[in-house]
Protein backbone atom coordinates (compact mmCIF):
# COMPACT_ATOMS: atom_id res chain seq x y z
CA UNK A 1 0.00 0.00 0.00
CA UNK A 2 1.18 3.35 -1.14
CA UNK A 3 1.92 5.60 1.54
CA UNK A 4 -0.34 8.68 2.30
CA UNK A 5 0.92 11.95 0.98
CA UNK A 6 2.79 14.64 3.39
CA UNK A 7 1.02 17.22 4.48
CA UNK A 8 1.49 20.86 3.94
CA UNK A 9 1.47 23.56 6.22
CA UNK A 10 1.46 27.21 6.81
CA UNK A 11 5.13 29.88 7.25
CA UNK A 12 5.53 31.71 10.24
CA UNK A 13 5.23 34.54 7.47
CA UNK A 14 1.56 33.18 6.62
CA UNK A 15 0.35 32.90 10.06
CA UNK A 16 1.78 36.30 11.46
CA UNK A 17 -0.48 37.90 8.47
CA UNK A 18 -3.25 35.83 9.52
CA UNK A 19 -3.12 37.01 12.46
CA UNK A 20 -2.61 40.83 11.79
CA UNK A 21 -5.80 40.63 9.44
CA UNK A 22 -7.84 39.75 12.12
CA UNK A 23 -6.46 42.04 14.58
CA UNK A 24 -7.08 45.03 11.88
CA UNK A 25 -10.84 43.61 11.70
CA UNK A 26 -11.03 43.59 15.50
CA UNK A 27 -9.48 46.85 15.94
CA UNK A 28 -11.82 48.46 13.33
CA UNK A 29 -15.17 46.32 14.42
CA UNK A 30 -15.08 44.90 17.58
CA UNK A 31 -15.40 41.33 16.17
CA UNK A 32 -12.84 39.29 15.40
CA UNK A 33 -13.21 37.18 12.24
CA UNK A 34 -12.45 32.98 12.84
CA UNK A 35 -11.75 31.89 11.05
CA UNK A 36 -9.79 34.46 9.28
CA UNK A 37 -8.86 34.33 5.43
CA UNK A 38 -5.31 35.98 3.60
CA UNK A 39 -4.33 36.01 0.15
CA UNK A 40 -0.95 34.07 -0.21
CA UNK A 41 1.50 35.56 -2.60
CA UNK A 42 1.05 32.77 -5.36
CA UNK A 43 -2.67 33.25 -4.90
CA UNK A 44 -4.12 30.94 -2.34
CA UNK A 45 -6.73 32.06 -0.03
CA UNK A 46 -6.31 29.69 3.34
CA UNK A 47 -8.77 30.17 6.50
CA UNK A 48 -6.80 30.28 9.97
CA UNK A 49 -8.50 29.17 13.11
CA UNK A 50 -7.98 31.95 15.82
CA UNK A 51 -5.84 30.57 18.98
CA UNK A 52 -6.43 34.01 21.19
CA UNK A 53 -7.91 37.08 20.37
CA UNK A 54 -8.58 40.16 22.44
CA UNK A 55 -9.59 43.92 22.07
CA UNK A 56 -7.21 46.04 24.24
CA UNK A 57 -8.13 49.57 25.13
CA UNK A 58 -6.03 50.82 22.07
CA UNK A 59 -4.77 48.07 20.53
CA UNK A 60 -6.05 44.47 19.40
CA UNK A 61 -4.46 41.03 19.70
CA UNK A 62 -4.46 37.96 17.41
CA UNK A 63 -2.93 35.05 17.38
CA UNK A 64 -2.51 31.69 15.74
CA UNK A 65 -1.11 28.02 15.90
CA UNK A 66 1.46 27.11 13.46
CA UNK A 67 0.92 24.15 11.92
CA UNK A 68 3.82 23.36 9.79
CA UNK A 69 1.93 19.99 8.35
CA UNK A 70 4.35 16.87 8.40
CA UNK A 71 7.57 18.96 8.25
CA UNK A 72 9.86 18.88 11.32
CA UNK A 73 10.10 22.08 11.79
CA UNK A 74 11.14 23.74 15.02
CA UNK A 75 8.27 26.02 15.01
CA UNK A 76 5.27 23.46 14.69
CA UNK A 77 2.55 23.93 17.21
CA UNK A 78 4.30 27.54 18.06
CA UNK A 79 1.69 30.35 18.80
CA UNK A 80 2.37 33.27 16.32
CA UNK A 81 0.80 36.44 18.14
CA UNK A 82 0.38 40.26 16.78
CA UNK A 83 -0.40 43.32 19.13
CA UNK A 84 -1.98 45.96 16.49
CA UNK A 85 -2.07 49.97 16.79
CA UNK A 86 -2.41 52.63 15.17
CA UNK A 87 0.78 54.44 14.30
CA UNK A 88 1.50 57.95 13.29
CA UNK A 89 0.29 59.68 10.43
CA UNK A 90 2.04 58.96 7.12
CA UNK A 91 4.20 56.23 8.69
CA UNK A 92 2.98 53.08 6.89
CA UNK A 93 3.40 49.78 8.77
CA UNK A 94 6.13 49.57 11.54
CA UNK A 95 7.05 46.18 12.26
CA UNK A 96 8.45 45.38 16.25
CA UNK A 97 9.85 42.35 17.38
CA UNK A 98 7.93 41.57 20.39
CA UNK A 99 9.02 38.43 22.90
CA UNK A 100 10.57 35.23 20.63
CA UNK A 101 11.10 37.34 17.80
CA UNK A 102 14.97 38.52 17.01
CA UNK A 103 16.47 41.67 16.15
CA UNK A 104 18.49 41.58 12.97
CA UNK A 105 22.52 42.70 14.20
CA UNK A 106 24.37 41.96 11.13
CA UNK A 107 24.43 42.98 7.42
CA UNK A 108 24.02 40.94 4.83
CA UNK A 109 20.68 39.82 5.72
CA UNK A 110 17.43 40.87 3.76
CA UNK A 111 16.71 43.15 6.51
CA UNK A 112 19.15 45.79 7.52
CA UNK A 113 21.06 45.78 11.44
CA UNK A 114 18.50 46.99 13.86
CA UNK A 115 15.25 45.92 12.51
CA UNK A 116 12.92 43.18 13.91
CA UNK A 117 13.72 39.31 11.96
CA UNK A 118 10.74 39.71 9.50
CA UNK A 119 11.72 39.00 6.28
CA UNK A 120 10.29 40.52 3.31
CA UNK A 121 7.74 38.43 2.13
CA UNK A 122 6.12 38.43 5.31
CA UNK A 123 6.01 42.01 5.80
CA UNK A 124 4.30 42.53 2.85
CA UNK A 125 1.69 39.62 3.82
CA UNK A 126 1.01 41.20 6.45
CA UNK A 127 0.57 44.81 4.88
CA UNK A 128 -1.61 43.62 2.09
CA UNK A 129 -3.97 41.93 5.28
CA UNK A 130 -3.66 45.42 7.00
CA UNK A 131 -4.38 47.25 3.98
CA UNK A 132 -7.19 44.50 2.54
CA UNK A 133 -8.85 44.87 6.59
CA UNK A 134 -8.39 49.00 6.16
CA UNK A 135 -10.59 49.13 3.33
CA UNK A 136 -12.97 46.68 4.28
CA UNK A 137 -13.80 48.37 7.36
CA UNK A 138 -12.66 52.18 7.08
CA UNK A 139 -9.09 52.33 8.89
CA UNK A 140 -5.59 54.00 7.38
CA UNK A 141 -2.75 52.85 6.46
CA UNK A 142 -0.61 53.63 9.83
CA UNK A 143 -0.19 50.81 12.20
CA UNK A 144 2.53 49.86 14.16
CA UNK A 145 2.42 45.85 13.62
CA UNK A 146 4.29 44.22 16.97
CA UNK A 147 4.69 39.90 16.40
CA UNK A 148 5.92 37.68 19.23
CA UNK A 149 6.47 33.93 19.43
CA UNK A 150 5.82 32.77 23.17
CA UNK A 151 9.39 30.44 23.55
CA UNK A 152 10.75 31.56 20.69
CA UNK A 153 14.06 32.53 21.72
CA UNK A 154 14.86 29.07 23.10
CA UNK A 155 13.23 27.39 19.64
CA UNK A 156 15.72 29.81 18.00
CA UNK A 157 18.57 27.87 19.89
CA UNK A 158 17.48 25.32 17.27
CA UNK A 159 18.08 26.95 14.37
CA UNK A 160 21.08 29.00 12.68
CA UNK A 161 19.97 32.59 13.74
CA UNK A 162 22.53 33.00 15.97
CA UNK A 163 25.30 32.37 13.94
CA UNK A 164 23.64 34.60 11.24
CA UNK A 165 23.42 37.62 13.48
CA UNK A 166 19.74 37.53 14.70
CA UNK A 167 19.45 38.01 18.47
CA UNK A 168 16.99 37.24 20.97
CA UNK A 169 14.64 35.05 19.27
CA UNK A 170 13.17 33.64 15.91
CA UNK A 171 12.82 34.31 12.48
CA UNK A 172 9.35 35.21 10.77
CA UNK A 173 10.14 33.67 7.52
CA UNK A 174 8.33 32.56 4.25
CA UNK A 175 8.32 33.32 1.00
CA UNK A 176 5.16 31.49 -0.66
CA UNK A 177 3.48 30.79 2.91
CA UNK A 178 3.37 27.04 2.49
CA UNK A 179 5.78 24.73 4.73
CA UNK A 180 6.58 22.06 1.96
CA UNK A 181 7.40 18.94 3.82
CA UNK A 182 11.26 18.19 4.23
CA UNK A 183 11.73 20.87 1.29
CA UNK A 184 15.27 21.22 0.54
CA UNK A 185 14.76 24.85 0.42
CA UNK A 186 14.54 26.31 3.77
CA UNK A 187 17.98 24.46 4.46
CA UNK A 188 19.53 26.13 1.36
CA UNK A 189 18.22 29.44 2.10
CA UNK A 190 20.30 29.49 5.29
CA UNK A 191 23.26 27.99 3.80
CA UNK A 192 22.70 31.14 1.62
CA UNK A 193 22.06 33.67 4.14
CA UNK A 194 25.27 32.21 5.65
CA UNK A 195 27.48 33.09 3.60
CA UNK A 196 25.80 36.67 2.62
CA UNK A 197 26.49 37.32 6.44
CA UNK A 198 30.41 35.97 5.97
CA UNK A 199 31.00 38.54 2.96
CA UNK A 200 28.80 41.51 4.67
CA UNK A 201 31.02 41.32 7.98
CA UNK A 202 34.62 40.64 6.11
CA UNK A 203 35.34 37.24 6.78
CA UNK A 204 37.96 35.81 4.35
CA UNK A 205 37.62 32.32 5.25
CA UNK A 206 34.46 29.61 5.72
CA UNK A 207 33.86 26.11 6.42
CA UNK A 208 31.18 24.36 5.23
CA UNK A 209 30.66 20.95 7.36
CA UNK A 210 28.52 17.75 6.87
CA UNK A 211 27.89 17.17 10.06
CA UNK A 212 28.67 18.85 13.56
CA UNK A 213 31.57 16.53 14.11
CA UNK A 214 32.96 17.50 10.94
CA UNK A 215 31.89 21.08 11.71
CA UNK A 216 33.56 21.42 15.42
CA UNK A 217 36.97 19.80 13.75
CA UNK A 218 37.33 22.69 11.90
CA UNK A 219 36.70 25.11 13.50
CA UNK A 220 39.18 23.57 16.02
CA UNK A 221 41.83 23.70 14.18
CA UNK A 222 41.84 27.21 12.51
CA UNK A 223 39.92 28.96 15.08
CA UNK A 224 36.81 30.32 12.79
CA UNK A 225 34.48 32.26 14.84
CA UNK A 226 30.90 30.46 14.72
CA UNK A 227 29.96 33.60 11.75
CA UNK A 228 31.99 31.34 9.36
CA UNK A 229 30.94 27.91 9.76
CA UNK A 230 28.11 26.79 7.62
CA UNK A 231 25.77 23.66 8.02
CA UNK A 232 26.26 22.19 5.05
CA UNK A 233 24.59 19.05 5.56
CA UNK A 234 24.30 16.86 2.35
CA UNK A 235 23.81 20.68 0.13
CA UNK A 236 27.20 20.61 -1.08
CA UNK A 237 26.21 21.33 -4.78
CA UNK A 238 23.64 23.95 -3.60
CA UNK A 239 26.24 25.33 -1.35
CA UNK A 240 29.46 26.01 -4.14
CA UNK A 241 26.52 27.52 -6.71
CA UNK A 242 26.29 30.23 -4.61
CA UNK A 243 30.14 30.45 -3.59
CA UNK A 244 30.31 30.47 -6.76
CA UNK A 245 28.17 33.45 -7.34
CA UNK A 246 29.30 35.46 -4.19
CA UNK A 247 33.05 34.32 -3.41
CA UNK A 248 35.02 34.09 0.25
CA UNK A 249 38.68 34.07 -0.81
CA UNK A 250 39.23 30.65 1.43
CA UNK A 251 36.61 28.21 1.42
CA UNK A 252 37.20 24.61 3.92
CA UNK A 253 34.76 21.81 3.29
CA UNK A 254 34.89 19.35 5.57
CA UNK A 255 33.20 16.34 5.98
CA UNK A 256 33.08 12.19 7.10
CA UNK A 257 34.35 9.64 4.81
CA UNK A 258 31.36 8.36 3.58
CA UNK A 259 30.44 11.83 2.30
CA UNK A 260 33.62 13.29 0.85
CA UNK A 261 33.64 9.75 -0.37
CA UNK A 262 30.27 10.22 -2.64
CA UNK A 263 31.39 13.75 -3.38
CA UNK A 264 34.60 12.15 -4.92
CA UNK A 265 32.18 10.04 -6.81
CA UNK A 266 30.81 12.89 -8.40
CA UNK A 267 27.75 13.59 -6.46
CA UNK A 268 26.57 16.94 -5.37
CA UNK A 269 23.42 15.41 -3.47
CA UNK A 270 25.02 14.01 -0.59
CA UNK A 271 21.71 12.63 1.41
CA UNK A 272 21.58 8.73 1.68
CA UNK A 273 18.29 8.75 0.14
CA UNK A 274 20.20 9.97 -3.14
CA UNK A 275 22.10 7.15 -2.90
CA UNK A 276 25.43 5.50 -0.75
CA UNK A 277 28.99 5.00 -1.74
CA UNK A 278 30.01 3.59 -4.59
CA UNK A 279 31.54 0.25 -3.09
CA UNK A 280 32.76 -1.35 -6.30
CA UNK A 281 33.94 2.19 -7.20
CA UNK A 282 35.90 2.50 -4.41
CA UNK A 283 37.36 -1.54 -4.68
CA UNK A 284 38.72 -0.23 -7.84
CA UNK A 285 39.76 2.46 -6.67
CA UNK A 286 41.94 0.85 -3.98
CA UNK A 287 43.42 -1.51 -6.78
CA UNK A 288 44.30 1.07 -9.04
CA UNK A 289 46.32 2.28 -5.55
CA UNK A 290 48.17 -1.08 -5.45
CA UNK A 291 45.69 -3.45 -3.16
CA UNK A 292 45.75 -6.99 -4.03
CA UNK A 293 42.70 -8.58 -4.87
CA UNK A 294 41.49 -10.21 -2.35
CA UNK A 295 41.95 -6.73 -0.30
CA UNK A 296 40.56 -5.15 -3.01
CA UNK A 297 37.27 -7.31 -2.92
CA UNK A 298 37.22 -7.26 0.48
CA UNK A 299 36.84 -3.21 0.30
CA UNK A 300 34.42 -3.23 -2.64
CA UNK A 301 32.35 -5.42 0.26
CA UNK A 302 32.95 -3.57 3.24
CA UNK A 303 29.58 -2.95 4.88
CA UNK A 304 30.58 0.48 6.29
CA UNK A 305 32.74 3.34 4.58
CA UNK A 306 34.80 3.45 7.93
CA UNK A 307 35.54 -0.03 7.44
CA UNK A 308 36.84 -0.08 3.73
CA UNK A 309 39.20 2.96 4.88
CA UNK A 310 40.36 0.99 7.76
CA UNK A 311 41.06 -2.03 5.34
CA UNK A 312 43.08 0.85 3.19
CA UNK A 313 44.96 1.77 5.83
CA UNK A 314 48.44 1.24 4.16
CA UNK A 315 47.48 2.82 0.82
CA UNK A 316 47.05 6.42 0.16
CA UNK A 317 43.31 6.19 -0.62
CA UNK A 318 41.97 8.63 2.37
CA UNK A 319 44.01 11.58 0.19
CA UNK A 320 42.54 10.30 -3.32
CA UNK A 321 39.20 10.40 -1.68
CA UNK A 322 40.32 14.16 -0.92
CA UNK A 323 41.91 15.14 -4.07
CA UNK A 324 38.76 13.49 -6.16
CA UNK A 325 36.49 15.42 -3.75
CA UNK A 326 38.67 18.60 -4.33
CA UNK A 327 38.29 18.21 -8.38
CA UNK A 328 34.78 17.71 -8.04
CA UNK A 329 34.25 20.65 -5.84
CA UNK A 330 36.53 23.04 -8.20
CA UNK A 331 34.32 21.85 -11.39
CA UNK A 332 31.35 23.34 -9.70
CA UNK A 333 33.18 26.77 -8.34
CA UNK A 334 34.68 27.12 -12.14
CA UNK A 335 37.32 29.60 -12.01
CA UNK A 336 35.54 31.75 -8.97
CA UNK A 337 38.52 33.16 -6.88
CA UNK A 338 38.53 30.92 -4.12
CA UNK A 339 40.81 28.69 -2.42
CA UNK A 340 39.34 25.65 -1.94
CA UNK A 341 40.76 23.10 0.74
CA UNK A 342 38.87 18.90 1.47
CA UNK A 343 39.31 17.89 4.74
CA UNK A 344 38.05 14.18 5.51
CA UNK A 345 36.97 14.26 8.91
CA UNK A 346 36.78 10.68 10.70
CA UNK A 347 34.29 9.96 13.56
CA UNK A 348 36.71 10.85 16.55
CA UNK A 349 37.20 14.46 14.70
CA UNK A 350 40.31 14.12 13.39
CA UNK A 351 41.22 15.11 10.24
CA UNK A 352 42.66 11.95 7.94
CA UNK A 353 43.27 14.02 4.79
CA UNK A 354 43.02 17.33 2.97
CA UNK A 355 43.61 18.66 -0.19
CA UNK A 356 44.10 22.25 -1.15
CA UNK A 357 44.30 24.33 -4.56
Amino acid sequence: MNAPPLRRGWTTGACAAAAARAAAEGFLTGQFPDPVTIRLPGGGTPAFALAECSRLPNAAMAAIVKDAGDDPDVTHGALIRVTLSIGPARSGVTFRAGPGVGTVTLPGLPIPPGEPAINPVPRRMITEALAEAAALFGGGPDWVAEVSIPGGEALAERTMNGRLGIRGGLSVLGTTGIVIPFSCAAWIDSIRRGIDVARATGLTHVAAATGRTSELAVQKLYGLPDGALLDMGDFVGGTLKYLRRHPVARVTLAGGLAKMTKLAQGRLDLHSKRGGVDGAALGALASRLGAGGALAERIAAANTTALAFDLAADLPLAATIAAEAHRVAQAVLEDAPIVLEVLLIDREGRVVAAHQS
